[in-house]
């Protein structure tokens, strides 16, 4: 049976257990370093500094070096390549050319075209292009084509009388940096064979009757008048400076 003086009191095989108030001075109680010892938490955060230090001298020092050029560019592994396994170009012939050029139209037009299907929605089977073409034509004098006696020269030497073939107009050459698809609008239909088939020359279609407006075009707009009297000045100052006082030019029927 315990004593009246032994009640309340800790045991020696336990200690006393820890009670609120003893709690909160451990708390407020600073930490005391041990002796010869570090104060906690100096050390991993100075470590820390050091590596970010080094980090930053070593990036600092690479740039330096690739700046002077004594290492190779760094490339990006995943950089878009093009291969280029075209074959040499094959000559086939070569023409000899004796016409003078003596005007130049640049033309503009728009092509819309639609293709479409009666009694059938548009957004199933349509086809609508609206393209913006430009291009140009020349108009040229072939003197390949000049007859013999064509030129005649005066008795006394002072005048000559030319005839010459009417202008013919060239090729109309279609400037593909210039020309555009400005819209385009397809069916359900159209896109699904698009993706089973296509059709390669679906565009050629609308270039070809682009260059066949422009050539029309360029037949009503006076090229050929323009050529016919470019090339007559031509001549005339040409055989004037030889010593021609008089220059007659003419042309034949095309």
């Amino acid at each position: 049976m315990a004593r009246d003086g032994d009640i309340n009191q800790p045991t020696r095989e336990f200690p006393e257990y820890p009670t609120s108030e003893s709690l909160r001075d451990r708390a407020d109680s600073p930490l005391d370093p041990e002796p010869g010892g570090r104060a906690p938490g100096g050390g991993p955060a100075r470590g820390l500094l050091w590596v970010l230090g080094a980090a930053a001298l070593a990036v600092v020092v690479l740039l330096g070096v690739q700046a002077t050029g004594l290492l190779p560019d760094f490339r990006n592994p995943f950089a878009k390549e093009q291969t280029d396994r075209s074959q040499p170009p094959l000559l086939k012939s070569i023409r000899d050319l004796s016409r003078y050029v003596a005007a130049e139209g640049n033309f503009q037009v728009v092509v819309d075209v639609q293709n479409d299907r009666r009694n059938v929605p548009d957004f199933l089977l349509n086809e609508r292009t609206l393209f913006v073409g430009a291009g140009r034509v020349e108009a040229y004098v072939d003197f390949t084509k000049i007859a013999d006696g064509a030129v005649v020269v005066s008795d006394d030497g002072k005048s000559v009388e030319i005839k010459l073939p009417a202008p013919q107009l060239g090729e109309t050459d279609l400037d593909m940096d210039k020309s555009y698809v400005f819209a385009e609008q397809r069916g359900l239909i159209n896109r699904l064979n698009d993706l089973v088939a296509g059709d390669p020359n679906r565009q050629q279609q609308i270039y070809k009757l682009a260059e066949d407006r422009i050539t029309a075009a360029a037949r009503d707009s006076g090229l050929g008048a323009r050529a016919e009297a470019n090339t007559r000045k031509m001549l005339e100052g040409l055989l004037r400076s030889l010593g021609y006082e008089k220059v007659t030019v003419t042309y034949t029927a095309p």
